[in-house]
């Protein structure tokens, strides 16, 4: 790409993400007659943030398209095809890794996580209800739009490979972690280490299935878990400095760590096979 189509791309999908979410925000605000800059997350919040990431990512697809002059198909895998089978294979691999870690954290730091009662109430249900039909999309569509699209944008200034994915690397981890909107030093490193980890799936796998199978894992156990632990009421959302969970956040970032070990260990069985 030329030098200006991926600063296009850099500054308009996080920019386009922001504004849908804070519309979907709005929306959601409305019709539940809530505060929708409250730091919780209620049911039609929780499915605005996903629809906004979604829509974010199909703007991704359409700009990597255009610019780059490739197919859609390539901001996925390259040159291979999408593989299904590995998609499932890493999806249930980081389901048993993520369901560990955060059993673990229950064991040893729930209530530095924010956890409380067991309680399933109508907002339980409708926020397990979003979780399941669109958290897929909300983890494939960052994927889609930090390591599938701002990484290689950032990295086509560079023409030698290895400058070229550091530079992608950093631009769109740290990105990332911003747009997470922690002023947590700890919950902000998780981030950057989540988003190595999965950039570096794409980078040993030549492919998005892995990261996009560990990211949806991840935030499917999570936030039902958090559903399930909020006494019944909406998510509350802390990210600030001191209450995002401290050192336990150390597990999580250690499940990224072992899930990008699992795929490397696959990826050579595969080679070698």
């Amino acid at each position: 790409m030329a030098w200006w189509k991926s600063l296009i791309v850099i500054v308009a999908l996080p920019l386009t993400l922001v504004v849908t979410q804070l519309a979907f925000y709005l929306l959601a605000g409305l019709v539940e007659g809530r505060d929708p800059f409250a730091q919780d997350l209620s049911p039609l919040k929780l499915l605005g943030a996903n629809l906004s990431t979604g829509v974010t990512a199909l703007l991704a697809l359409v700009l990597v398209g255009r610019f780059a002059e490739v197919p859609w198909r390539f901001v996925f895998s390259a040159p291979r095809r999408f593989d299904r089978r590995r998609l499932l294979v890493s999806f249930l691999g980081s389901l048993a890794v993520v369901g560990v870690s955060f059993a673990l954290v229950g064991l040893t730091a729930a209530e530095a996580v924010g956890w409380t009662t067991l309680s399933i109430t109508s907002t339980t249900v409708g926020i397990l209800v979003v979780v399941i039909l669109s958290t897929p999309i909300q983890a494939a569509g960052e994927e889609i739009i930090f390591r599938g699209a701002v990484l290689p944008a950032a990295g086509s200034w560079f023409r030698s490979v290895k400058p070229a994915f550091l530079t992608g690397l950093i631009i769109s981890s740290l990105m990332f972690a911003f747009l997470h909107g922690s002023t947590d030093p700890m919950l902000f490193a998780y981030y950057l280490v989540f988003s190595v980890a999965t950039a570096v799936m794409g980078l040993i796998t030549r492919g998005l299935e892995a990261a996009i199978a560990f990211h949806t894992a991840n935030n499917l156990v999570v936030t039902t878990i958090n559903a399930l632990f909020a006494g019944g009421g909406v998510v509350a959302v802390e990210r600030s400095e001191g209450a995002a969970g401290g050192l336990a956040l150390l597990i999580p970032a250690a499940a990224s760590l072992a899930a990008l070990t699992m795929v490397w260990l696959q990826e050579r069985r595969r080679r070698t096979a």
